[in-house]
């Protein structure tokens, strides 16, 4: 009797084709995860696109944004968050006099902090900050919103009544969150700027008005623009990014959650890369 063999020739096919199978795996993984990257950034560029049509033209077509949904959006955004604004805007400035004076003062230079402070406040941090934390506040809230709509199928509801969601939905938070995050920053320059004042005056002893005047001779509307300028942008990276997230929730309630975390996260690394783009621009 014949003996069969004890390794077969699919057993050998498939020993070659392991090592290939395990590289064409994360291969595969990498592919699929750079196309629905591309994706949903050319979703997110037609949705930013459609909301500013609907901004500039919707009463044209007799269906303008309507502005008591945009004043609830601001109320929301803006309104409601100046406290813990002020809070982080104190703390920041008071830390920035601490870790200047105690910087400078290796150099025997602690008498221009007022320098760093002012151009560190208007030009980063009070953006920057600001941005972040509209983001895990409000951005997070609208890709949650958006997200239980889409699960509760009311988006598909508004389109079956003839009501674009873009327009009903998107356009009112995109607009309140480009109007609040740019004066929200504007209040955070004040309030650091005064927070730092209050701490430098009384660790070395100058007079709160002293610093102001040496602030309104450093400062200049640029510095205060650049800031503005950017937080104009992060505006409108938290609302498109709250809104792809939202818009793409499944599985529930679960889902709603995966997608209100993966809407912070990509906000605020949106958020950092963009400040770190737009400095390099102006700067050159």
């Amino acid at each position: 009797m014949q003996r069969s063999p004890m390794v077969s020739r699919a057993d050998i096919d498939s020993t070659a084709q392991g090592p290939l199978a395990a590289l064409a795996n994360p291969l595969e993984r990498l592919g699929r995860w750079a196309i629905g990257g591309v994706a949903e950034i050319g979703f997110a560029a037609v949705l930013f696109a459609e909301t500013l049509y609907w901004v500039a033209l919707g009463h044209r077509r007799q269906q303008p944004v309507r502005i008591p949904s945009v004043f609830s959006q601001m109320l929301e955004i803006g309104i409601l968050a100046i406290p813990i604004v002020t809070v982080l805007a104190v703390t920041i400035g008071v830390m920035l006099a601490i870790q200047g004076i105690h910087t400078l003062k290796l150099f025997g230079a602690e008498s221009q902090v007022t320098v760093g402070i002012g151009l560190s406040v208007t030009r980063e941090f009070a953006p920057l900050i600001t941005g972040i934390l509209v983001a895990g506040r409000s951005g997070s809230a609208l890709a949650a919103r958006l997200g239980t709509m889409q699960i509760n199928q009311e988006i598909d509801a508004l389109r079956v009544m003839g009501i674009n969601p873009v327009r009903f939905l998107v356009a009112p938070a995109l607009l309140a969150m480009m109007i609040m995050v740019p004066a929200l920053t504007f209040w955070s320059d004040l309030v650091s700027l005064a927070g730092a004042g209050v701490y430098v005056s009384l660790e070395l002893g100058l007079s709160f008005s002293a610093y102001t005047d040496r602030l309104i001779d450093i400062l200049s509307v640029d510095d205060l623009m650049h800031g503005l300028g950017k937080s104009v942008i992060f505006a409108a990276l938290i609302a498109v990014v709250g809104v792809v997230n939202g818009s793409g929730v499944k599985g529930g309630a679960e889902g709603v959650g995966a997608a209100t975390t993966r809407a912070v996260v990509q906000a605020i690394t949106a958020i950092v890369i963009t400040d770190m783009l737009f400095v390099f621009v102006v700067t050159r």
